[in-house]
C-alpha cells in the first residue's frame, strides 16, 4: 500500500478508493481492495475465488483505458461488515475504436480486516441480475 492508495478506514470511503484505484489504471492497486477469502462474482454467476483470476478479469475492465463512474445507493454496516449498493459505469470508445457500454448495480460485501481497512469479501457487480453459473 502506497500514500498514493490508501486502503479505506471508513465503509463509505470504500467506492472512492476503488475508483481511484481502477481509474489509475493499476491492477495490483485494485486487488489490494480484496480480502484474501473474496470472491468475485463472475457476469455468467460463476463464483470466482482465485485472485490471479480475478485479476485477470478486472484488468480486462482497466485495460479498456476509460474511467469507472459510480452512484453509491446505499452503505449498510452492522459492525464489521458493510453492504454496499452501488450503481456504475464504465462508457466510450476502447482502444480498438469499438464503443464500450459497461454497468451495472452492484451489491458488494466488505469487511474490516483486524488492521482496520476495510476490503471486499465479496464482489457482485451485476447484484440482482439473474445469472445462471456456467
Amino acid at each position: 500500500m502506497t500514500e498514493t492508495f490508501p486502503l479505506p478506514t471508513r465503509p463509505e470511503d470504500i467506492i472512492p478508493s476503488l475508483v481511484k484505484r481502477f481509474n489509475s489504471g493499476d491492477v495490483s492497486a485494485q486487488m489490494a481492495m480484496y480480502a484474501q477469502d473474496a470472491v468475485f462474482i463472475a457476469n455468467d454467476g460463476q463464483t470466482i475465488t482465485d485472485h490471479a483470476q480475478i485479476a485477470t478479469i478486472i484488468d480486462r475492465d482497466i485495460k479498456l483505458g476509460l474511467p469507472l463512474l459510480t452512484n453509491v445507493r446505499h452503505v449498510f454496516v452492522a459492525g464489521d461488515t458493510a453492504q454496499i449498493v452501488v450503481d456504475w459505469s464504465i462508457d466510450g470508445k476502447g482502444p480498438d475504436g469499438e464503443d464500450v457500454h459497461l454497468g451495472g448495480s452492484a451489491c458488494d460485501i466488505a469487511r474490516r480486516g483486524a488492521d482496520g481497512f476495510w476490503r471486499y469479501v465479496i464482489d457482485n457487480n451485476q447484484g440482482t441480475a439473474v445469472r445462471h453459473p456456467a
